[in-house]
């Protein structure tokens, strides 16, 4: 933990007591995992690739046949067949003779090599070569990219297009994607009212709302708005409870501190156990996190550009967490120019 920067102790202080990979296991089709986060390691149900193959076009040989062959003393061979992509097998390659092949032809086992095309000087229905191949040049051997029961991707991986093309590689159409956590929000403050009501002298639009759930749902989570909750502790605290009962995690903007008390701080402490309160950092002080029953309790400013930056350093690793992503602690982006205005919540 590192005490000489505050807002990095704050950080791991509450990462530690979020539970990893607490969300359950979804079985997802893959056209619709975009996004989402994998559950348990992706391990191979077969090699890849599946069968030796040639990775550029030219001539199968036998390794053996070309060892001495210099510009002196080139090494002759007659073409005795082909194999195209798309076949499902390679004739046998006797003494002196070679198989015609493309990129992705399959080729069997043994001490083979493939000469490209500009290495062979054609002559007749034959070539010869003027420098000697290793064994399984240009050969692609089975499993040499995942081999049968490796790990392809590991579990906290966020299924991207790379990825789900890699899964849809193996003929895979369902993976085992975490639950997305299912996040409760909370607006705080006597002033706040719905964004879309007209506008009345001393009231602020609650755009946090929609800027919040966006937010949330950008970083993997579910969210659900619970409404503006006024400066009243005891109900607060009830709809608080009822939320939790079938949420993973809480999202408070707004309403920290209350006729001098500590509104926000004794709302963690009667849901649960207070971890942050506070940061010592400019606008730090709203920044007031806690748990329940292990799941994460994030409150933030009222101040729009405030309550998103706090969701990004303390709401985004805690979703991270839940779904099992191992990824590094944010680090404070740059504060808003200027500052909130005067009388911002």
């Amino acid at each position: 933990m590192s005490e000489e920067n505050p807002l990095q102790a704050a950080q791991e202080r509450f990462a530690a007591a979020v539970p990893f990979r607490a969300m359950a296991a979804d079985q997802c089709p893959l056209q619709d995992a975009r996004g989402r986060t994998l559950h348990a390691d992706f391990v191979a149900p077969e090699d890849a690739p599946p069968y030796h193959r040639a990775i550029v076009e030219g001539f199968l040989v036998n390794a053996a046949d070309t060892q001495g062959a210099d510009e002196k003393s080139p090494k002759s061979f007659r073409v005795t067949g082909a194999v195209r992509p798309g076949d499902t097998e390679c004739p046998p390659i006797g003494a002196g003779e070679a198989i015609e092949v493309a990129t992705g032809s399959i080729v069997p086992d043994g001490p083979l090599a493939v000469v490209r095309m500009w290495e062979a000087k054609r002559s007749g229905d034959g070539f010869s070569v003027t420098r000697p191949f290793p064994p399984r040049f240009f050969v692609e051997d089975a499993g040499c990219d995942h081999a049968l029961g490796s790990v392809v991707l590991p579990a906290g991986t966020v299924l991207g297009p790379a990825e789900l093309g890699i899964v849809a590689a193996f003929g895979v159409d369902r993976v085992a994607v975490a639950r997305a956590p299912r996040v409760c929000l909370f607006s705080s403050g006597d002033e706040v009212i719905p964004y879309t009501e007209a506008m009345r002298p001393g009231a602020i639009r609650d755009s946090n709302a929609v800027m919040l759930a966006a937010a949330v749902a950008e970083a993997g989570g579910s969210p659900t708005f619970c409404g503006i909750m006024h400066d009243d502790f005891d109900g607060f605290v009830a709809a608080a409870k009822k939320a939790l009962a079938t949420a993973d995690m809480m999202l408070v903007s707004g309403g920290t501190a209350v006729g001098g008390r500590d509104f926000i701080s004794d709302l963690i402490k009667a849901l649960g156990e207070l971890l942050v309160d506070g940061v010592p950092m400019r606008s730090g002080r709203p920044l007031i996190m806690g748990v329940a029953d292990g799941k994460p309790l994030v409150c933030v400013a009222g101040h729009p550009p405030e309550a998103l930056r706090g969701f990004m350093l303390f709401g985004v690793p805690a979703v991270d967490r839940l779904l099992g992503r191992d990824r590094p602690l944010p680090e404070d982006p740059a504060p808003p120019a200027g500052g909130p205005p005067p009388g911002s919540p």
